[in-house]
């Protein structure tokens, strides 16, 4: 590793202010962002040259209304219409492309929708990345549970009804290695039937390990495509590596994983080419491993602790519509959650129309679900947020209100024989 230190006091050290000060304002002292380090597994595969050269070359203003009336008649969505429909010259159509987007959800996935919830168990993280609330250089309360307060936090949750889990740390190998994830997952598979990783990103054998230990998909935010972009915003650590994460799900599938999922954090950067990217990701893996499960994600960036540098490139909630709909008609097997990041009236009206999946009874913290679940507060074991959310419906409201809305809620369709 770069970096094993972590911020847990007040001020940073003279010479960590240097470091912090020399990452940001000199490039020079940044390790090169496409080049492999030491262990990293190294594939063999053309799936990021396909996406980069559809992406490096996408002018989004080249497309007109023609394009996008075309793209909405066509029965299968090509490449081309992908692009006209993630065009500013689609939003007039935005009610159009909703509209064949509920006709697509509902012919793959009828009237369901998905219900899980995530649980942090450490929030240690050895990447300075400028715009996330674990980064090593926040000051931020850290923690790493145990795997009895882990199991604790898991039967909490499974107490609830819930029975998908996404299992998420702070990226440091040294805090929250392979075998403390893999334990982690078999106590999940005690109250879950659906058990989720959101790691930082690892070799084939190690997936493979996380599998048999029952973990069934995975989850990778590329963050950004743009890979200059992605090196101003990534300074130190594994996470630094761009080509390294965007080949995580292709080792995952590799390692005997049943489902992936991409994303990318949409204010980053340009975020119609962050989402063409995002989608073709998953369509070019889809033609390669035509069995796996794909699954998108749509955050926007949220607010975090001690950071005003971030100025997120705007993405308003019609843009947002308007990239959930291009997704569903692209991809309409694909599975897409939208997190708790959006507001409870957002989700509840884009579950009727593209998304297949949002979570419930959520925290961004570590070992808080019993004080939220319970309302019995324990001060020794809280570590601080990643990110704030904006939709904090406990599973009982979120389930009744998308039965509400004349819709069925799903907390597992999974059978293990």
């Amino acid at each position: 590793m770069e970096n094993h230190f972590f911020v847990d006091s007040e001020y940073l050290s003279e010479a960590a202010l240097k470091k912090k000060h020399q990452l940001e304002n000199d490039p020079s002292s940044r390790s090169d962002h496409m080049k492999y380090m030491p262990g990293m597994e190294v594939i063999e595969s053309d799936v990021c040259s396909k996406v980069m050269s559809q992406m490096k070359s996408y002018d989004y203003n080249k497309y007109t209304a023609r394009d996008v009336r075309l793209a909405l008649e066509h029965t299968t969505c090509t490449i081309e219409d992908f692009k006209a429909l993630l065009s500013p010259a689609a939003e007039p159509f935005l009610e159009k492309m909703a509209q064949k987007a509920r006709m697509e959800t509902s012919k793959y996935f009828g009237n369901t929708v998905y219900i899980f919830t995530p649980l942090y168990i450490a929030n240690y993280c050895e990447n300075y990345c400028v715009y996330c609330g674990f980064n090593c250089y926040n000051h931020i309360n850290r923690m790493k549970l145990s795997l009895e307060q882990v199991e604790h936090e898991m039967k909490v949750i499974a107490e609830s009804g819930m029975e998908e889990i996404l299992i998420l740390t702070g990226e440091s190998k040294a805090k929250s290695d392979v075998k403390y994830i893999g334990e982690a997952c078999k106590l999940a598979r005690k109250y879950f039937r659906l058990v989720g990783l959101e790691i930082y990103p690892v070799n084939t054998e190690d997936y493979k390990y996380l599998h048999e230990c029952g973990a069934d998909y995975v989850t990778v935010f590329q963050e950004t495509y743009d890979t200059d972009k992605y090196e101003s915003l990534h300074l130190l650590g594994h996470k630094r590596v761009w080509p390294y994460r965007f080949d995580a799900q292709e080792r995952a599938l590799r390692g005997g994983m049943r489902g992936v999922a991409f994303s990318a954090l949409l204010g980053l950067a340009d975020f119609r080419t962050d989402a063409l990217a995002t989608g073709l990701h998953a369509y070019y893996l889809q033609r390669k491993y035509p069995y796996a499960e794909m699954s998108l994600s749509c955050p926007r960036l949220r607010p975090i602790v001690n950071n005003d540098k971030i100025n997120p490139l705007d993405v308003h909630e019609k843009q947002l519509c308007q990239v959930l709909c291009a997704y569903r008609i692209f991809l309409p097997f694909a599975g897409i959650t939208v997190s708790s990041r959006e507001s409870a009236e957002f989700r509840n009206g884009i579950v009727k129309i593209a998304a297949t999946k949002v979570s419930a009874g959520v925290s961004t913290g570590i070992g808080d679900h019993e004080s939220k679940y319970t309302g019995e507060e324990n001060e020794n074991l809280e570590g601080d947020e990643q990110f704030e959310i904006e939709d904090s419906r406990s599973l009982n409201k979120m389930y009744q209100d998308i039965t509400g809305e004349g819709l069925q809620p799903v907390l597992n369709d999974y059978l293990y024989v």
